[in-house]
C-alpha cells in the first residue's frame, strides 16, 4: 500500500500526537536531567541552560508560526485535530509550571548549592560597602558608556525592544513630581554574569583557605543599582527586568530573488523586527509597568511569563567553564581508530575498505584530515561539498580554501538557509569565493542537508573517487557534543551515486534513479514506506518482521501510517526517537508492536539509522534525515548503506543493542504522550549506553571493524 493510501486509511485525530506539545514533552526530558540528583552539579547548570536555549528557539519559530496563524485567522486542526488556537492554549498550559519548577529549582537548589563549593551568584546590596564601591567604579568605567536610556514620552515614541535582549523598565520622579517612564537595554556584548574577584581584586585570587572561591553578579543587577548615574536629578522609583521573544522565522521568498546570498542577509536584518510572541518579567513589577508593556508591544496577558528567578537562564552556561572538574562528569577524549595510523596516506586506507565513524566517541580529526590531504595532495584533482552549519574558525573550510589555491577544482554547496547560522554560512561562503571556489546556493524551495564530501584523484589506474557520507554537520565543535555516524569509502556505485547528487544540485540534472542511496526529496519517503512493506510482506508469508529506527524525530504522517500498518500485521517494531514523536505507541489493534523511547543523557543524540530485517539479509541505512514532511519534501537528504559485514555487526552490537538495553538514560513513550523512566528490574545489569559507548570505543581503540 502507498503512502497516500496509508495515510487515508490511518488520518484519525486520535492516530497522531500533536508535534508542538510532543517537542514541549522533549524539553521536559531535559528539565528532568537538569532535575536529575545523581548528575553532577555543573552538568545540572548545564541543562538548565539547553532547557532555556531550546525554548527560546521554539518560541522565536514553532510559537510564532502558531500566532501568525491565529492572527490570520487560519482555524484549520492538524492532524491532531487541534486549531492553532487550541495548541497555543494547551503548550502554555504545559511549559509555564514547568518553567516555573525550573526558576524555584535554580533559586532554591543549584544557587545554595553552588554556594556551597564556593561559588557566589551575588546581589549588589549583598556585598560589603569596599566591594560595592569597586564594584561601581567598574560600572561607571565599563558599563555606564556603553547604555542607552530611553524615554518614552508624548515626544518620544516607544522605544524598540530587540530579541532576547534583556532590559529595565524604568519609573522615574522629576523634581516636580511627574513620573516618567524609560527603558535601559542590558548590554549582549557583556557577560550576563560579572565575574566579580576580576572587578575587585586586582590579585585576582581563586582560592580561599586552600577553597575555590568565584563570586558573580549578574549584569542586570549591577545596572539597576546605579541607575541614578544615567538620571542625574531624578529620583528612580523602580526599575524592574523584561525580556521578549520575537518572530524570527520571516517568509523567504527565493522564487522572486536574483542574488540569494542579499536576500538572505536583508531576511536577516528583517528578522530584528519581527512580531513579539512572548515577555518575560521579574514578578515584582507592577501592573501599570506590565500594562504599558503590552499595550505598546501588542501582547495578551496570555504572552507574558511571570519570573521569580532569573530571566533568559539560558546565559548560565557560562558556569560550566569553572574550573571545578569535580563538578562535571568524567572528561572523554574521543579516539582514533588505529585503522588511520598505520598509513599516513588516507586514501589507500579508504582503498582497504569501507571505514565507519561514531562521534563523539571517535574522533573527527580523520574527517579533517581528509579534506586536508585532497587539498594538499598533487593528485587529487577535485574536491566537492555540501556545508549546512560548519561553525566559526571552520579547518575544514580552510582546507577548502587552501585547495582552490592549489589550483584544484573546488565545488561547495553552502546553505545558507540553515536557521540561525546564516550569517556565518554568508562569511564562509564569500571567503570561498574570494579563492575562486565554486559555490552554489542550493536549489529553489529547497534546504540542502545531505552532509557528503567527494573527492576526485588521478592515480595509476585511472581516476578514483572518495567519498564521505555523514549523518551530522563538518562541525568540529558539535562532533564533540552531538552522537554522529560518518562513513568513508570508495566504493563505485556510491561514488557515482554521489557525483549525480552534486551534479542535481550545481547544474539541471532531473535524475530520479541512484544505485545504492536514497535521496529526498525524489524518493525516500517511498523507499521507506516500501522497505516497511516488504516487512509486512514477510510477516504474511510465514517469515518475521522487524523494523529498528533511531533518529530525531517522527512526525511525517505517512510513514507513521505505515508502521501503523506494520503493526497490525504483527511486525515488531522499536523506535529510538530522541525529540518529537507523533505517533502513537501501544494501542491495541493499532500500535501494539511498537515500542518508543527516547535517550536524553550527556550527549545530544543525533545519529539517524534505519534497520530492516528482511528475513535475515539485514539492511542498515544511515541518514541525514528524520521523518518529517520538511526533511522528506522540503530538504536535499541522502540515505546510505552499510554493506559491509563486519561494519553492520558492530552497528548492531554497539549502537542498535546497547541502545535498547539502556535503563539509566531511556525513558519509555506512553500512549497519553508522557514518558517515563525505563523500569530497572531487579538483577539486570544497569547500562548507560553513552556511558558503555565511551568505555567501548577506548577498548576497541576506535576500532568499528572490530570482531
Amino acid at each position: 500500500m502507498g503512502g497516500k493510501e496509508l495515510l487515508k486509511k490511518y488520518k484519525n485525530p486520535k492516530n497522531f500526537f500533536n508535534r508542538d506539545l510532543s517537542w514541549v514533552e522533549f524539553n521536559r526530558r531535559v528539565l528532568e536531567e537538569a532535575l536529575n540528583d545523581n548528575l553532577p552539579l555543573l552538568e545540572k547548570v548545564k541543562f538548565v541552560s539547553i532547557f532555556s536555549s531550546n525554548l527560546d528557539e521554539f518560541y522565536m519559530i514553532r510559537m510564532a508560526g502558531l500566532k501568525e496563524q491565529i492572527a490570520a485567522n487560519i482555524h484549520e486542526p492538524t492532524i491532531d485535530g487541534l486549531t492553532p488556537t487550541e495548541q497555543v492554549a494547551k503548550i502554555e498550559k504545559t511549559l509555564k509550571p514547568m518553567i516555573k519548577e525550573l526558576n524555584d529549582f535554580w533559586l532554591n537548589n543549584i544557587v545554595p548549592a553552588l554556594k556551597s563549593h564556593g561559588v557566589e551568584l551575588l546581589r549588589f546590596l549583598e556585598f560589603t560597602e569596599e566591594e560595592q564601591a569597586k564594584l561601581r567604579e567598574y560600572f561607571n568605567r565599563e558599563i555606564y558608556p556603553v547604555l542607552t536610556p530611553l524615554a518614552f514620552d508624548p515626544g518620544r515614541p516607544f522605544p524598540y525592544i530587540s530579541n532576547l535582549s534583556l532590559n529595565l523598565a524604568i519609573l522615574v520622579k522629576k523634581p516636580n513630581g511627574e513620573n516618567h517612564f524609560a527603558r535601559v537595554k542590558v548590554p549582549s556584548i557583556l557577560p550576563r554574569l560579572l565575574p566579580v574577584d576580576d572587578i575587585i581584586n586586582t590579585e585576582k585570587k581563586k582560592k580561599v583557605n586552600g577553597k575555590f572561591q568565584a563570586k558573580f553578579i549578574w549584569l542586570g543587577d549591577l545596572i539597576r543599582e546605579n541607575l541614578d548615574m544615567l538620571f542625574p536629578g531624578l529620583e528612580v522609583v523602580e526599575a524592574h527586568r523584561f525580556r521578549i521573544t520575537r518572530d524570527t522565522d520571516i517568509e523567504l521568498q527565493e522564487d522572486e530573488a536574483d542574488d540569494l546570498l542579499r536576500v538572505i542577509e536583508e531576511n536577516i536584518r528583517q528578522r530584528r523586527f519581527g512580531s513579539v510572541v512572548r515577555m518575560e518579567v521579574a514578578s515584582r513589577m507592577p501592573e501599570f509597568m506590565l500594562e504599558t508593556l503590552m499595550e505598546n508591544l501588542r501582547l495578551t496577558r496570555e504572552d507574558v511569563h511571570i519570573l521569580d528567578g532569573p530571566i533568559g537562564l539560558s546565559d548560565v552556561m557560562t558556569l560550566y567553564n569553572l574550573p571545578l572538574h569535580q563538578l562535571k562528569e568524567k572528561p572523554y577524549y574521543p579516539v582514533t581508530p588505529k585503522i588511520f595510523e598505520d598509513d599516513e596516506d588516507i586514501f589507500t586506507t579508504i582503498k582497504q575498505r569501507d571505514i565507519l565513524l561514531h562521534h563523539p566517541y571517535h574522533s573527527f580529526l580523520p574527517v579533517i584530515d581528509f579534506v586536508k590531504q585532497a587539498a594538499r595532495d598533487p593528485d587529487v584533482l577535485a574536491i566537492k561539498q555540501t556545508l549546512y552549519r560548519v561553525g566559526p574558525n571552520s579547518p575544514i573550510v580552510k582546507s577548502l580554501i587552501e585547495a582552490a589555491e592549489r589550483g584544484k577544482q573546488v565545488a561547495v554547496l553552502v546553505e545558507l538557509k540553515a536557521r540561525f547560522d546564516e550569517e556565518n554560512n554568508i562569511f564562509w561562503a564569500r571567503e570561498l569565493e574570494k579563492v575562486g571556489v565554486h559555490v552554489v546556493y542550493g536549489l529553489v524551495g529547497l534546504k540542502t542537508h545531505a552532509k557528503m564530501t567527494l573527492v576526485v584523484r588521478k592515480e595509476f589506474d585511472g581516476v578514483k573517487r572518495y567519498v564521505h557520507v555523514a549523518t551530522g554537520n563538518y562541525n568540529a565543535i558539535t562532533a564533540k557534543l552531538y552522537t554522529d555516524l560518518g562513513m568513508f569509502t570508495c566504493d563505485e556505485d556510491f561514488c557515482s551515486d554521489v557525483s549525480d547528487i552534486f551534479n542535481y544540485l550545481t547544474g539541471y540534472s532531473k535524475q530520479k534513479d541512484y544505485r545504492k542511496l536514497i535521496v529526498a526529496p525524489i524518493n525516500m519517503r517511498d523507499k521507506m514506506i516500501e522497505m516497511i512493506n516488504k516487512e509486512i510482506e514477510n510477516v504474511k508469508a510465514g517469515g518475521e518482521g522487524k523494523i529498528i529506527w533511531k533518529f530525531n524525530s517522527l512526525v511525517d504522517p505517512a510513514i507513521i501510517s505505515a508502521l501503523y500498518e506494520a503493526s497490525i500485521n504483527s511486525v515488531k517494531i522499536d523506535l529510538i526517537v530522541r525529540g518529537i514523536c507523533c505517533l502513537v505507541p501501544k494501542i491495541p489493534g493499532l500500535s501494539e508492536n511498537i515500542k518508543v523511547t527516547s535517550i536524553v543523557g550527556r550527549y545530544l543524540e543525533h545519529s539517524r539509522l534505519f534497520y530492516f530485517y528482511d528475513n535475515g539479509n539485514e539492511k542498515i541505512y544511515l541518514s541525514s534525515a528524520d521523518m518529517m514532511q520538511r526533511n522528506l519534501d522540503k530538504r536535499v537528504e541522502i540515505t546510505f548503506p552499510v554493506e559491509d559485514q563486519l561494519l553492520k555487526n558492530e552497528l548492531m552490537r554497539t549502537l542498535v543493542k546497547v541502545g535498547l538495553k539502556d535503563n539509566t538514560k531511556t525513558r519509555l513513550l506512553l500512549p497519553d504522550m508522557s514518558y517515563e523512566f525505563v523500569k530497572n528490574e531487579n538483577g539486570v545489569k544497569t547500562v548507560n549506553s553513552q556511558e558503555w559507548l565511551m568505555k567501548h570505543s577506548i577498548k576497541a581503540g576506535g576500532n568499528m571493524q572490530k570482531h
